[in-house]
Order: structure tokens, then C-alpha cells, then sequence
């Protein structure tokens, strides 16, 4: 802003803009701006911006009948459906406690879930896998060389007669040896096989009066992969970070080898 007429301030200037200032001080802003085209300009834009607002708020401008229905309160409902509403809450929360009394510890107690022994083996399997399959030294308990006396061992902790191991060489699987471990808080066995890639896997059997008879099933964990199924009283689970194609063939020859 030129400084040689300090009587003119920019606040002068805005209220000029506005439409505020009296006749006087109104001649004498327009004698500066005479001598300031900058600030002409300036106070030209301000202007236009006014009109501009003035315009999208037009329609604003002129009251209707509706208006005084924003700052009317809202009139309160009538007292009669106040006392049926009431009345009927009592009836309904009486009704609940006569219930409740009776029913009340069925109603609000929530139910035990609970999986089948079918649902958990697999991702016990997997564990199973995941601790002992990297281990090098200590993988299993009884080592191959003396099968006879793990399959008798494991069979008579799993109460299962004539115990088989199953033979998977055919396959490319030859047995390291086995352990007893924990399926579903009861004694359960686990076989472990490598080929001569050094992959190894698992086979899991785990006794659950709760089984129910399942065709094979399939389950994945990352580059985990698990086949399992239930027989009877004996669940099964066939686990290794092979193709599946090769899981599904083991575990398939296992079906065919294990007691039935």
C-alpha cells in the first residue's frame, strides 16, 4: 500500500469495500484510490468477491413460512402413551424374571464350545511337526532300528492291538523311528519318515471317543501341508512340507496299512 497518505488504513479500506463508510470518509478513500491504482485494483477484487457471495446467498435472503419451525421445540408426546409404554415394560420385565428363575442358568450361561477331535488334529499335527521334524539329533524317541519294540510300546499306550507301522518305502519314505506325544490329552504316537532329499514328514494317530467317521481331509499351513482322517475311534494325520500330491499318496497308503 503507498504510504504517502497514512489517513487512509487498509481497515478503511475494507469497510469502503463493504459499503460502510460515511459520505466523508467515503470521498476521501476514493481520492486515494484515484492516486493508487494498486490498491484500487485491490479493493476492485474485494468488491467482487462480495457481490459473488451475495449472489450464492440470494436465495437465503427472504424468510419462509417453515422458518419458525427450527426453533420451535419439538411438543411432547401425549402422557397416555408414556403410561402404555411404561406399563407394558413392567409386564414385559416381570414376564423376564419369572423366566429367568426358571430358565434364567440355561438361558445365560454360554455353551462350552468344543471341537471334535476330528477339528483339532490337524493343527495338533502340524505342531507336532513344526518341533520335532527340524531337530537333527533328538527327532524321535525309538529309532528304526528298533521298530518291533515301538510298535509294541506305542500300541499299548494307545490301546490299539497288533500296532503296524506303516511301510512307505515304496513311496521314497523310510522310517526314522517315533515318539509318544499328547493328542487331544491322551496318549497319541508319531511316526517320522525322510527321503533321500532329506524331507521329512509325519504320520499322527491320536484315540478320540468323540470321532466320528471323516473322509480324507485336507489342511494348509504356509508350505505346510496336512492330510487327515478319522477312523473309528483313531484319528489320523499325515503332515510335510511336500506337494500335496505326494501327501495325498502317503496318506492314502497309510490308510491302506493302518488297523481298521
Amino acid at each position: 500500500m503507498n504510504e504517502t497518505n497514512p489517513i487512509v488504513t487498509e481497515a478503511d479500506l475494507h469497510a469502503y469495500a463493504d459499503g460502510q463508510l460515511a459520505e466523508t470518509a467515503r470521498a476521501r478513500v476514493e481520492a486515494f484510490l484515484a492516486d493508487n491504482p494498486d490498491e484500487a485494483a485491490l479493493v476492485a477484487e474485494w468488491q467482487a468477491q462480495n457481490t459473488g457471495i451475495r449472489t450464492l446467498f440470494a436465495g437465503y435472503e427472504k424468510a419462509k413460512d417453515t422458518d419458525p419451525q427450527l426453533v420451535t421445540p419439538p411438543r411432547a408426546p401425549s402422557s397416555a402413551p408414556k403410561r402404555w409404554m411404561a406399563a407394558a415394560a413392567a409386564l414385559l420385565v416381570f414376564a423376564l424374571g419369572a423366566v429367568s428363575g426358571h430358565y434364567g442358568p440355561a438361558l445365560l450361561q454360554k455353551p462350552d464350545l468344543q471341537l471334535a477331535g476330528s477339528e483339532t488334529l490337524p493343527k495338533q499335527a502340524e505342531t507336532a511337526f513344526t518341533v520335532y521334524a527340524a531337530e537333527v539329533r533328538h527327532p524321535v524317541e525309538v529309532f528304526a532300528d528298533e521298530e518291533a519294540h515301538l510298535a509294541t510300546w506305542l500300541g499299548k499306550r494307545l490301546a490299539v492291538e497288533n500296532l503296524k507301522i506303516p511301510d512307505l518305502q515304496s513311496l521314497g519314505f523310510k522310517l526314522v523311528g517315533g515318539r509318544l506325544l499328547p493328542v487331544d490329552g491322551r496318549p497319541g504316537a508319531m511316526f517320522m519318515y525322510e527321503n533321500q532329499a532329506g524331507e521329512r514328514l509325519t504320520v499322527i494317530v491320536g484315540r478320540n471317543r468323540e470321532n466320528r467317521t471323516t473322509s480324507f481331509r485336507f489342511a494348509s499351513s504356509g508350505n505346510l501341508e496336512t492330510f487327515y482322517w478319522v477312523d473309528g475311534e483313531l484319528g489320523y494325520a499325515v503332515t510335510g512340507e511336500v506337494s500335496r500330491e505326494t501327501l495325498r499318496g502317503v496318506a492314502e497308503e497309510c490308510y491302506r496299512q493302518f488297523p481298521s
